[in-house]
């Protein structure tokens, strides 16, 4: 009764469990400032979404997560919008790059094993080091220790040419840096569609040494754009975008994201990490499973085998996909751009 039919990824899907997931993965990315692309992505393939098509939706779920999320930092004037260019820069770089890695595989017959390999590394590694850091918080706020971290600490990567005057985050430092992990976060969402923000917000707190402020703002602020031209990409080139997909997904994960946002200041938030690094690592350790026993991509079946019967608008749309692919694209990006900018007016005008 609840199920729909995909028409590009051609399976069925249970839109209130999938609403409710999206919902839960947007709750705990506006809980604990992280990006949820990380759990969404793997859970789309679990749920049955062949991993092609879950990549590149992942992405544009993130697109919508990312608006919503800069906005509310947009209100608090937390965003430094010269740094987000320049990461920006080297993201279009390295999404045009991870891209053509993409097609390369695809091309192979071996993309589902790039991807299993790619999230059984990333998911371990993440689940790991966030188990070790909440571990460490948890002991610390017991002993009452605290850190005192020196300001503007210097690195190699600061002495490199290009230097540039950042105002807002009041830093002279090489452009090279931030457009250089911003070409690693473009390589990573591109071929495994989760957004940077694991990667990029310890980049620039630690490395660039960005007030902390601001970190999260301009690192959503620079995702938008990077989850804008990843997802183009793939429509245009894979024809893997699912607009029916989107509009699930973008609505959940923005929903939940606010609401995460507003209780994030009442809870415990190293205890919450602990929590969800075990079931970041649980993931980690099924994708192991699943490549060591040859199963590549896990799967719980919620879809049906009845024949779909399209309507006039899912004609339309599947006609849209295949003729004309960047006009498809340009239309799921603004419906993922409108969902995030709606759900966070209505949140800062309700609440």
């Amino acid at each position: 009764m609840f199920d729909i039919y995909l028409p590009i990824a051609e399976v069925y899907i249970n839109v209130p469990l999938l609403l409710l997931i999206s919902a839960i993965v947007g709750f705990f990315t506006g809980l604990l400032g992280i990006g949820g692309g990380f759990l969404m992505t793997p859970i789309l393939m679990f749920l049955g979404i062949p991993p092609i098509y879950a990549v590149a939706n992942g992405a544009n779920n993130i697109l919508a997560a990312s608006v919503s999320g800069s906005l509310a930092h947009y209100f608090k004037n937390h965003i430094d919008v010269k740094m987000g260019i320049y990461i920006l820069i080297g993201g279009l770089i390295g999404s045009i790059v991870g891209v053509e890695i993409f097609i390369f595989f695809i091309k192979k017959g071996s993309i589902n094993n790039l991807i299993s390999v790619s999230y059984c590394i990333l998911l371990t590694s993440i689940g790991i080091l966030m188990f070790y850091e909440s571990l460490s918080e948890m002991k610390r706020i017991r002993n009452n220790k605290f850190i005192k971290r020196k300001l503007h600490k210097h690195y190699w990567i600061h002495n490199l040419p290009f230097k540039v005057r950042i105002h807002a985050s009041k830093l002279y430092i090489s452009a090279i840096g931030p457009i250089f992990f911003g070409i690693i976060v473009g390589l990573i969402s591109s071929l495994l569609g989760v957004g940077g923000g694991f990667i990029l917000v310890p980049v620039l707190i630690y490395i660039i040494g960005m007030p902390a402020r601001l970190v999260p703002g301009t690192s959503l602020f620079a995702m938008i754009f990077v989850m804008i031209i990843v997802s183009l990409l793939h429509a245009i080139e894979n024809n893997t975008i699912d607009l029916y997909l989107v509009m699930i997904l973008s609505f959940g994960s923005v929903l939940g994201a606010q609401l995460g946002s507003k209780v994030s200041t009442r809870l415990a938030g190293e205890e919450l990490r602990g929590l969800l690094s075990i079931l970041i690592l649980t993931f980690g350790f099924k994708f192991g499973y699943d490549l060591i026993f040859s199963k590549i991509i896990p799967s719980l079946n919620i879809t049906n085998i009845q024949t779909p019967e399209f309507n006039n608008f899912t004609n339309f749309l599947i006609n849209i996909s295949q003729n004309y692919p960047i006009i498809y694209g340009v239309t799921s990006v603004s419906v993922a751009i409108g969902i995030g900018i709606a759900v966070a007016y209505s949140f800062r005008k309700i609440l």
